[in-house]
């Protein structure tokens, strides 16, 4: 058994060592000084978010970016609650979704593209803050680097909670997992807040088919399609000036049904290198939680649960405090975070294969 947990403990440590090697090899992107030309349509899908969307077209008119380079798209996903455009200075129309899969938010994207104009579609959600240079830095890139699509980063507006603060390390081991996947050229998946692409290479990759029949993952299966299909024009734009900020589940109960829609995705993953990742992942917090039983009733060596705890505890914050160093964040009650995380993720991946979950005031089966 212990031999086991030895191989368990070192196929996890390599894969997030390979991950923190990956990190490095992408580099922080510094804009040169250009006169921004590029014309952009912003796509927001929404539901029941009239609270949410004044504060981020307020973000989106405060961009240091021409009026008349970019469009919004907002699309009603048969919202219960009421709103109406406010003037702004930039262009603004809104549509009902047409709902046509399983997925909302795959048919809300397709029901924007139909009314996209321009070369670049930008996605973001409609509980999110943009960043006042975010489609200058795009724009920039674009120019330098000639992509047909293109990642960044997003986190999170937190207070001092520890639900606030788990949130925010979970998610900094996503990202710095995204970014580490780009920079060893497998890349398998982003988020769909921060997520540009050109209209005629989401029409060149047939969009959403072959998996519209899954509620999520917008983001990560175009993206996949799009790894298979031209790697070397996917790239992560690494910059400070991009960074999108959201806003964290408010209690335990629908952090739980968010993580469960995010994995229940996993399962359709399309690289060998993405699955064994996600397995790694599971089985090394499955394991942790039986080592520290095992342990705890003296029916292991607490010395042996000791070492894996550690080893796994310095690699993966080593991947998320240079993450968070990066996004300029602090994560409290760090310590505490990282107890919780095996319980919770291996609440979630056990959960996902059977269970449903609710979003958006929809509830959703597997």
């Amino acid at each position: 058994m212990e031999t086991g947990i030895i191989i368990i403990t070192l196929w996890y440590v390599l894969n997030i060592l390979w991950l923190i090697y990956g990190f490095t090899k992408v580099k922080t992107f510094i804009p040169k000084e250009n006169t921004p030309s590029n014309l952009f349509t912003i796509v927001v899908p929404f539901r029941n978010e009239a609270h949410n969307l004044p504060k981020l077209l307020q973000s989106i008119e405060e961009l240091n970016y021409p009026y008349n380079l970019f469009r919004v798209i907002l699309i009603n996903d048969d919202s219960t609650d009421s709103f109406e455009i406010p003037d702004k200075k930039f262009q603004i129309s809104i549509l009902n979704n047409i709902r046509k899969t399983n997925s909302p938010k795959k048919d809300a994207i397709n029901t924007a593209i139909k009314n996209v104009e321009t070369n670049w579609i930008i996605t973001t959600d409609a509980d999110c803050i943009i960043p006042k240079n975010w489609l200058k830095t795009f724009d920039a890139f674009i120019k330098e680097n000639d992509p047909k699509m293109i990642a960044s980063g997003v986190h999170y507006q937190t207070g001092n909670l520890v639900l606030d603060n788990f949130q925010q390390l979970d998610l900094m081991s996503l990202q710095g997992t995204t970014i580490g996947s780009f920079g060893n050229h497998q890349a398998f998946m982003c988020n769909g807040a921060n997520f540009a692409y050109r209209k005629d290479f989401f029409e060149e990759l047939k969009a959403f088919e072959g998996n519209d029949a899954i509620a999520s993952g917008d983001d990560v299966f175009l993206l996949q399609k799009a790894i298979n299909t031209e790697n070397i024009n996917v790239h992560f734009l690494k910059s400070n000036q991009t960074l999108v900020r959201t806003q964290t589940e408010k209690s335990w109960l629908t952090l739980f049904h968010q993580r469960v829609r995010w994995a229940s995705k996993t399962g359709n993953y399309s690289g060998i290198y993405s699955r064994q990742l996600g397995l790694s992942v599971f089985v090394m917090n499955l394991t942790w939680i039986i080592i520290a039983f095992f342990s705890s009733c003296c029916f292991l060596s607490l010395h042996l649960f000791l070492t894996i705890i550690t080893l796994k505890f310095f690699v993966d914050n080593f991947l998320i405090l240079i993450t968070s160093k990066f996004f300029k964040i602090k994560i409290n009650h760090l310590i505490l975070s990282n107890l919780i995380y095996p319980f919770f993720s291996t609440a979630v991946v056990f959960y996902s294969f059977f269970g449903s979950y609710k979003w958006k005031e929809r509830t959703f089966k597997k």
